[in-house]
């Protein structure tokens, strides 16, 4: 009788089938939410460290930290070489250290990165050179970079599969406050110095309020069963999903439905990198790295230069920054309302129709000169970016299982990264030789790219509990 015949065996892989169908079966309970929110707090600060990057320039510019002329990196300007420096940083986190997370756990990464990111944002507001901001940026998306990678794969192996795409909408929701946040933080502080101090320090200051927050999570937030049980740690998966249950019953005041049969589930035990390389992975990796890469360019291309993008198209420093604010507003709301459709449409068409709103709404809005129609362009764009954005970190997180989930989404996600440095160049020189309208022009292609790859090669999720949907 083989090892994997044998009846110690076979009773183990039914206790971990158990727990998988008992974990399944929980119903949408308060204490779900409140775990989503939690998750939520902890992205809000790398949504954060990503809106300021277009809304922090201006103000080191006007500090004269940085220079408005091409003096910057490659002969461009500073704002290129700073969106350089934070997504090289957000990049080589995420491509390094996200298969850590399949290793040592989604608790610890989350919370180690976290701490990471605070410390270097505090040391980058007290600096006084472009190189030394940029090097400090860096440090700090070097330590942030793997974050966004450990909550989706949290979120994912904690939603059942009926409301995952809800369950991502209001995480993103949440974490999305941030760019009104930042915007709005810009818009007060960096025209100002209070206390004779540069208003862009406060802003970039802002983070070191997470402290908190790690120091909060640390005592509360419980660790993926999915996880434990991959890892052999059934005991704990076990005390972890009766304790989950005990909760669900006295919030519900009602007996829990009937636990499903599992129809498949995966192996414990831990895997290479190389089989998100070999079939049944190696299509859909090639299929998520075009997405990722091309709405990278497409989706930062807008967002990190949007006070660029109106300045160029007329609008002065200080109203630039007052429409971004307005623009950025739609970021929460969007998810937020996105939350009562996020599970009746297929999520690989609801990324088809963000991509499309964007080249659409984008070519649009460089023909604007109103103020009226640039905001209302300039939130349709936005609109169709997070769309886009949450439906497709929802979808990749779903099609890879347990064992390489973090490892596997890194990587792709990583080469989103990458396109976003490569995208700050691009931008900038496209605005500098072709105007707004040659930019959109440029983000258009890219959508196009994300609709014809995700639409003809993206395997359907909907419906599906991980297991499933990853095999």
């Amino acid at each position: 009788m083989s090892r994997d015949t044998a009846p110690g065996h076979l009773a183990a892989q039914e206790q971990v089938a158990l727990i998988i169908a008992r974990f399944n079966r929980l119903p949408a309970s308060a204490y779900l939410w409140e775990l989503i929110a939690l998750l939520s707090l902890c992205g809000f600060f790398e949504i954060y460290e990503i809106a300021l990057t277009s809304t922090l320039s201006p103000g080191l510019i006007r500090a004269g930290v940085f220079h408005a002329d091409a003096k910057g990196l490659f002969g461009l300007t500073d704002q290129a070489s700073f969106a350089a420096a934070t997504f090289l940083g957000l990049f080589i986190g995420t491509s390094s250290f996200a298969a850590v997370a399949d290793r040592f756990g989604r608790r610890a990464i989350l919370l180690g990165s976290l701490a990471w990111y605070i410390a270097a944002t505090a040391v980058m507001a007290a600096q006084n050179t472009a190189l030394s901001v940029d090097l400090w940026r860096f440090i700090a998306g070097t330590g942030v970079g793997v974050q966004l990678v450990t909550i989706d794969s949290y979120v994912a192996e904690w939603v059942p599969k009926d409301r995952r795409g809800r369950a991502f909408a209001l995480n993103y929701g949440l974490m999305y406050l941030a760019v009104p946040v930042a915007a709005l933080l810009s818009w007060l502080l960096l025209p100002r110095a209070p206390l004779g101090i540069s208003g862009w320090r406060y802003a970039a200051a802002f983070p070191l309020l997470a402290t908190a927050v790690v120091w909060w999570l640390r005592r509360i937030l419980p660790e993926s069963p999915r996880w434990l049980l991959q890892h052999g740690q059934v005991e704990a998966a076990e005390r972890l999903v009766s304790k989950i249950e005990a909760r669900v019953r006295r919030e519900t005041g009602a007996e829990l439905p009937l636990a499903a049969p599992v129809k498949m589930q995966e192996t414990p035990g831990s895997s290479g990198f190389g089989e998100i390389l070999r079939p049944p992975y190696l299509r859909r990796t090639c299929m998520l790295l075009a997405l990722n890469i091309f709405q990278a360019l497409g989706f930062y291309g807008f967002s990190n230069w949007v006070p660029a993008l109106l300045t160029s198209q007329g609008v002065g420093f200080v109203k630039s920054l007052q429409y971004s604010f307005v623009i950025a507003i739609v970021y929460p709301l969007t998810p937020l309302l996105c939350t009562f459709i996020a599970d009746r449409i297929e999520r690989k068409w609801q990324i088809v129709i963000g991509a499309a709103g964007t080249a659409v709404f984008g070519l649009l809005f460089s023909r604007q000169s109103a103020a009226t129609s640039l905001i209302v362009f300039g939130a349709l764009v936005t609109i169709s970016n997070i769309v886009l954005s949450y439906s497709y970190h929802a979808y990749q997180t779903a099609l890879y299982p347990t064992r390489i989930r973090a490892r596997a989404v890194g990587f792709v996600y990583s080469f989103s990264r990458l396109a976003t440095i490569l995208s700050g160049f691009v931008i900038a020189i496209a605005l500098r030789d072709f105007g707004t309208t040659g930019v959109f022009v440029f983000i258009a292609s890219c959508m196009l790219v994300v609709v014809l790859s995700v639409g003809a090669f993206g395997p359907r999720t909907r419906g599906l509990t991980l297991e499933e949907a990853s095999r």
